[in-house]
């Protein structure tokens, strides 16, 4: 008999537990009734619209940003204007220095032949000084450079 008490209670218990479980459903039902939840197509348009308007403005901003881009790339070097004025103003300056360089180094030229021709004169007038004192040396010398020459 203890058991069938036990099963009693116990199947009492469940009963209030069921009960209130219905009574918490009855409320949770009552609120869900209460709620108006619109769905209609005037009500899923008029969202549909703002989303898309959304989606354009956000469409624009983009294709503003790519056109943007666009000219900039366009615009875009591969060197830099710095480095083009860098590079001109050292082939400038190395044109200059070649043709600096190539006058004084013709100058040079000339003024050494000046030299020479100027030691070469000096030393023929010694010769011719000579020759004019001797003339029977000179008549040697040359006879001596017409053997020389014949002979090669």
């Amino acid at each position: 008999m203890k058991k069938l008490d036990e099963i009693m209670e116990l199947m009492a218990d469940e009963m209030e537990d069921f009960k209130a479980a219905v009574l918490e459903l009855k409320k949770l039902s009552g609120q869900l009734a209460k709620m108006s939840i619109p769905i209609s197509t005037e009500a899923l348009e008029k969202n549909l619209s703002r989303f898309l308007q959304k989606q354009e403005a956000e469409k624009e901003i983009t294709d503003e940003i790519l056109k943007e881009i666009d000219r900039k790339l366009k615009r875009a070097r591969i060197i830099p204007n710095y480095l083009l004025i860098l590079f001109g103003i050292s082939g400038i300056i190395a044109l200059g220095s070649v043709g600096y360089f190539g006058y004084t180094s013709n100058e040079k030229v000339e003024n050494n032949f000046e030299v020479y021709r100027t030691i070469m004169e000096s030393q023929n007038k010694s010769y011719e000084d000579y020759f004019a004192a001797y003339p029977e040396i000179q008549e040697a010398y040359c006879e001596w450079l017409e053997d020389g020459y014949l002979g090669l």
